[in-house]
């Protein structure tokens, strides 16, 4: 069956500030992805409240259902469009029973509804580890008009293993909101449809732009086909991009490159060596 559906990914806000001027940016990306018929926008790594920021990660973060989740909610009942966002996510749901914090990305649907939570797996450098707890579940799904969509971040998808695991389960569009700084532009470049390529999915890599602190942000945010192919690719400024999903350009792709269904699983195993 052949399913569709178009999203915007908003490269921005270009100049962090407090949670309640990146909301305000974020709603006029919305407006504007509503005026250009979107069903989704994404939005980069912790876009609500700033990502190097420091100790304001603790200060900033929030329960899952918390006020960042009420406004981003009102906002997509009243512009009609899904938007995925990224904050601190509080949480005393822990393994020492103790408040730890999360580096989230939560999907809210069109009528207010939470569609998906993720909590990046892969953290990185000292800017995550001096932040944020690792999440345990690699492979977060949804549906949206008949697409199944997949979420990881930034630098989750740096590591094939995380993307073939996302298409195994059946992951048709993977969605990645990132905080890539310079001078890693490769990953962006190169490193992203290469994913796309080898496990055979849509992927959308929605970065930061700017400075904030000590961070460049590179920019270069952009939607991958499953043959490698750009649908769209931002410059190094603040700016939304448009773009299409189909399922059926999904299937012509798999059907011409066939790595899925050659590979040879007997001979791999987790020690490099495989079977015996």
């Amino acid at each position: 069956m052949v399913a569709h559906l178009r999203a915007t990914l908003f490269q921005g806000p270009e100049f962090s500030g407090e949670t309640s001027d990146n909301l305000d940016v974020i709603a006029r990306a919305a407006e504007d992805a509503s005026s250009v018929g979107a069903d989704i926008l994404v939005t980069p790594e912790m876009s609500v409240t700033g990502y190097d920021i420091g100790d304001l990660v603790r200060t900033r973060a929030e329960p899952a259902d918390g006020p960042i989740f009420d406004a981003v909610a009102a906002l997509a009942r009243r512009t009609g469009v899904a938007i995925v966002y990224g904050y601190p996510e509080l949480s005393f749901q822990t393994h020492e029973n103790a408040p730890g914090v999360y580096n989230a990305v939560q999907v809210v649907g069109a009528d207010g509804s939470s569609l998906a939570r993720y909590r990046k797996t892969h953290l990185f450098g000292d800017l995550d580890r001096g932040h944020f707890l690792p999440g345990a579940e690699l492979v977060v799904q949804f549906e949206m008009n008949g697409v199944t969509c997949g979420l990881l971040t930034c630098y989750d998808v740096e590591f094939p293993e995380a993307v073939r695991a996302h298409s195994d389960s059946g992951t048709q569009w993977l969605i990645v909101p990132t905080g890539l700084m310079v001078p890693f532009d490769i990953v962006a470049t190169h490193v992203v449809p290469a994913r796309a390529y080898e496990s055979q999915l849509f992927v959308a890599y929605v970065n930061r732009c700017g400075r904030e602190t000590d961070l460049q942000y590179c920019g270069l945010s952009c939607a991958i086909g499953p043959d490698g192919a750009e649908l769209g690719r931002a410059g190094r400024s603040q700016e939304s991009i448009t773009v299409d999903i189909d399922t059926a350009a999904l299937a012509q792709s798999r059907s011409v490159n066939t790595h899925l269904a050659d590979r040879r699983s007997d001979l791999y195993s987790a020690d490099g060596r495989g079977s015996s």
